[in-house]
């Protein structure tokens, strides 16, 4: 094969492979360093983050208003038992997701009633389900549960740390499971890494059926040898080819990555899930308007998904819509006074809240006031004699006393507001809802 062709072959394994890579590098890392504010924690129990996103919580662009929990399993000892408390009617949604980074299961407020035992199996197992349990069919042996719980600030987490306490995972297989991911040749270079990690990862999580004949495609890079790694002594061509190949696949998916600029209105991605073709799960939908119609067409889209956020929901779930800039297209400032009027609420049949971090980092900023999300379950919102809901952003108080109900502080500097539709209504994601622009009140500065 010419080297032109190797390096396009490389090229496409980088889209097909680096989700792989990337998940099962968190995975590893989930195990051994903890994931954002998370600790820790072995395979087959729950990691809990002690409350809310706060100013001193690193995790860009993490909910103010949502408490995170999250388990790294491993099946290849056998199923493992998830108990989920009754929560009392709050949101809160299970999100499981393998190791090809395909959300295939939800429970949760919209899939209906999920308290209870439910059983997480391996791929192909054939076992009998205990009476009463509800079943969740992994499509590989190691995948990851993230559980969302709503959070109505300090004076809510005592009942939200009764529920993570309630909420638990017990291993019921009849042999022991890793402790963890299966481990890559230590001699390979670390240009060579991906590489590495893709051919063993593959070997130990096939994909869907349907993949397979794309996936040996890469035979001629090494990717589907076994026993000692190719990589550890490659001839000079194979890593130029790789090399360039790696390059080369990382900018195409950097460029379908980046972000649209628009001068302004909100940017949302509520079909950046669709990749997923082959595992519906509990949950999940599988109508055609939730999948990518080419094949090859969602390995890019699962590549970009992979790199922008690795825990984004399916838009039946929960839409995030996000902007920079004003009506006239001028970037947000803390600088200047904002509002944000809707006319009507966004239409959802869980919640919705708007939060702002710093811009570009992505953090929440400490204020006077210690709030740092508004929204629907807010308390005391004051509405417009018309019925209307109008919010003020700035970084300091509104001027008006009577407008202090409906502020929302805001950094000092440039920042992006965040707003999170949870169950969005068909309104929301057909676009026949428009989330009305952040209109700017006045060039002077707060207060002057």
């Amino acid at each position: 094969m010419e080297p032109d062709a190797t390096t396009a072959l490389a090229a496409d394994a980088y889209v097909y492979g680096s989700p792989l890579v990337r998940r099962l590098s968190a995975v590893q890392a989930g195990l051994q360093e903890g994931y954002g504010e998370l600790a820790p924690a072995p395979f087959n129990d729950f990691a809990h983050a002690d409350g809310p996103a706060t100013p001193r919580t690193h995790t860009p662009y993490a909910p103010a208003d949502l408490v995170d929990a999250l388990a790294q399993l491993d099946l290849s000892g056998g199923p493992v038992r998830l108990h989920v408390p009754d929560m009392g009617g709050a949101y809160h949604v299970l999100q499981f997701v393998d190791a090809w980074s395909n959300v295939f299961a939800y429970l949760g407020d919209r899939t209906g009633p999920d308290e209870g035992d439910w059983l997480v199996v391996p791929p192909g197992w054939a076992g009998t389900v205990p009476e009463g349990s509800g079943v969740i069919d992994a499509p590989t042996s190691v995948i990851s549960v993230l559980g969302r719980l709503a959070c109505d600030g300090p004076d809510d987490m005592p009942r939200v740390r009764a529920l993570q306490q309630e909420l638990t995972l017990t291993h019921l297989g009849d042999r022991a499971h890793r402790t963890g991911l299966p481990a890559t040749e230590p001699g390979v270079p670390g240009e060579l890494r991906f590489f590495e990690e893709l051919r063993v990862w593959m070997a130990d999580f096939p994909p869907a059926a349907a993949d397979r004949a794309y996936q040996d495609r890469f035979q001629p890079l090494g990717l589907l040898e076994e026993g000692i790694s190719p990589y550890v002594s490659p001839g000079p061509g194979l890593v130029r080819a790789l090399r360039r190949g790696l390059a080369l696949g990382r900018l195409r998916v950097e460029e379908a990555a980046r972000r649209p600029t628009a001068a302004a209105g909100w940017q949302m991605t509520p079909h950046l899930r669709d990749y997923n073709l082959d595992h519906f799960g509990v949950g999940t939908l599988g109508t055609p308007e939730w999948r990518l119609p080419g094949r090859q067409a969602s390995y890019l889209v699962r590549a970009v998904a992979a790199r922008r956020g690795r825990w984004l929901p399916h838009g039946y779930e929960a839409v995030y819509a996000h902007t920079a800039r004003d009506s006239g297209g001028r970037p947000l400032e803390g600088a200047h006074r904002y509002a944000l009027r809707f006319a009507q609420p966004p239409p959802v049949r869980a919640f919705w809240s708007l939060t702002a971090y710093d811009s570009p980092g992505g953090h929440l900023v400490a204020n006077a006031a210690d709030r740092y999300t508004i929204g629907s379950r807010t308390a005391g919102l004051v509405h417009d004699a018309d019925g209307a809901l109008t919010l003020h952003l700035s970084a300091e108080p509104p001027a008006d006393q009577a407008d202090t109900a409906n502020w929302l502080p805001v950094p000092a500097g440039r920042f992006r507001p965040v707003l999170r539709l949870h169950l969005p209504d068909q309104a929301v994601l057909d676009g026949s809802y428009v989330i009305p622009a952040i209109e700017r009140l006045g060039d002077d500065r707060q207060g002057a």
